[in-house]
């Protein structure tokens, strides 16, 4: 497939011949910057609505299940929106799918502020969900604006805001909504998504790094009909119950088509998802090790606010929102300090071995967990030692990635592997809901959790990360392919 010419582009040897090499590394770490700023943005709206969830039914005029939805709605944009915008970066540029995330962030955040019913929330954070292409488009494009040293740095970075984003995001959206009406929630994350768009316009350069080709209109269709189907049956199903008509018709009917949409994948010239290029060992087997590592991160972000939160004569320590948030931050400190470490072992050790050093560092951190939960202190320092493990994880899984696919399709496998990241979650909020209600305490009118419920919670947390460790020692040695020229 021969790239089609842009004139208003500029390619990637042109801007590096027109600069001096420490003109080229400023304007590489301001590119780098104005990414990760935004990936950190898009990641922070996935807890932006936690400390007013309890009050949704109240502040909505609705019900508990149906203010539900608001939640779930932001987990399928995400999910769907992540192979999606990655496929679009390889067809179009990628610096226009990131402008077009960004406004769809501002877009989303300005129906949410405006709106006060459920209908229009749902709506709002469904495109906020969507915003999390910028994501993976924004990982693929590090590799075309930096020079081959930082690349790995740069990768670690943006893959960092992931879990960055969400940490930091808890106590600042709980101040926010103490502070202030819940409305100014949107209202601060449609001003910082319109300063990410500035930010983007001004300072990402549009390289002529379009492949073309056509839009798989029937395969985004269908990706999107079996995601929604499979994922809103892990999602509702703790409410509908698991084994009701409702909770096995979605999940049955979203593999049909799933299973349906892969043959389809397979047939077509010009796929959405290029299933062939997926099967690679090195690439399957890294996407199933995102989807333990994804498992073990939400695990974290899950139980531990929890049981921070929990009263404390049910066995808890009786956190406000704010206080748990801020126990929790110095978790996504630690996963940006990280990056740079994960870069240069990434650049020392390889990508696998990193990535199997991050699952176990993981898996560690939930041990300790197990281990020492008697205190907020120490719930939180098995917080730092996950998070340190999933900054080192999700640092590799990209670069592994795009060193076992083409150029022109690292968009869209970066996309695939960040869609996989959110089944582990998904996988991850359900398993840990179910655990927590096997074993409870009556305490007055309500049924709380047990101190052995968080127990096992957090050894289900490790057995996936160890899992992942498994997983990735599979993936073969190979030579990268990622600078194999396009035809």
């Amino acid at each position: 497939m021969t790239r089609s010419p842009d004139p208003t582009a500029v390619s990637t040897e042109e801007t590096a011949a027109s600069a001096a090499p420490e003109d080229g590394h400023a304007r590489a770490l301001i590119i780098v910057s104005v990414l990760c700023f935004g990936g950190l943005v898009a990641s922070l709206m996935q807890t932006l609505i936690i400390p007013v969830q309890p009050e949704l039914p109240r502040l909505l005029g609705t019900t508990i299940p149906n203010a539900s939805w608001i939640i779930t709605a932001t987990l399928l944009g995400g999910a769907v929106a992540m192979p999606i915008a990655g496929r679009l970066g390889d067809m179009y540029g990628k610096q226009r799918v990131i402008l077009a995330s960004s406004l769809l962030l501002v877009l989303g955040s300005l129906i949410c502020a405006l709106g006060s019913t459920l209908i229009p929330m749902i709506i709002g954070r469904a495109v906020q969900g969507l915003a999390m292409g910028f994501i993976p488009v924004g990982i693929s494009l590090m590799r075309e604006v930096t020079p081959p040293r930082l690349t790995s740095m740069a990768i670690s970075a943006m893959s960092a805001t992931l879990g960055v984003g969400g940490a930091i995001g808890l106590p600042l959206s709980a101040w926010i909504a103490q502070t202030f009406d819940w409305h100014a929630l949107f209202w601060a994350s449609a001003g910082l998504g319109l300063l990410v768009t500035a930010l983007v316009v001004a300072f990402v350069p549009n390289i002529a790094d379009k492949s073309g080709g056509r839009l798989d209109v029937i395969g985004a269709i269908g990706l999107t009909i079996g995601l929604c189907g499979a994922l809103i049956a892990i999602s509702k199903g703790g409410d509908w119950g698991w084994t009701s008509a409702t909770t096995i018709g979605f999940l049955g009917g979203g593999l049909v088509v799933l299973a349906v949409w892969g043959l389809f994948e397979l047939r077509t010239d010009d796929p959405l998802v290029d299933l062939r290029s997926s099967a690679k060992p090195a690439v399957l087997l890294t996407n199933l090790a995102a989807i333990a590592i994804g498992f073990g991160m939400m695990a974290q972000a899950i139980v531990v606010p929890m049981l921070l939160e929990l009263p404390e004569f049910a066995g808890g320590f009786g956190q406000s929102i704010l206080q748990a948030g801020l126990w929790m931050a110095p978790g996504g400190i630690m996963m940006m300090l990280f990056a740079p470490i994960s870069g240069m072992m990434i650049n020392a050790l390889g990508p696998r071995i990193t990535l199997a050093i991050g699952a176990t560092v993981l898996g560690l951190g939930y041990l300790f967990a197990y281990l020492f939960m008697n205190s907020p202190w120490q719930l939180a320092l098995a917080s730092v030692i996950g998070s340190a493990g999933v900054g080192i994880g999700y640092a590799a899984m990209p670069t592994l990635i795009m060193g076992a696919v083409p150029m022109n399709e690292a968009g869209a496998a970066v996309g695939l592997n960040g869609l996989m990241r959110a089944v582990g979650t998904t996988l991850s909020s359900a398993i840990m809901a179910v655990l927590l209600t096997v074993s409870t305490q009556r305490v007055g009118t309500d049924d709380l959790p047990t101190h052995s419920a968080f127990g096992w919670c957090f050894l289900v947390g490790s057995v996936a990360a160890f899992v992942g460790v498994a997983i990735t020692l599979a993936i073969p040695r190979r030579r990268s392919v990622a600078e194999q020229p396009v035809s």
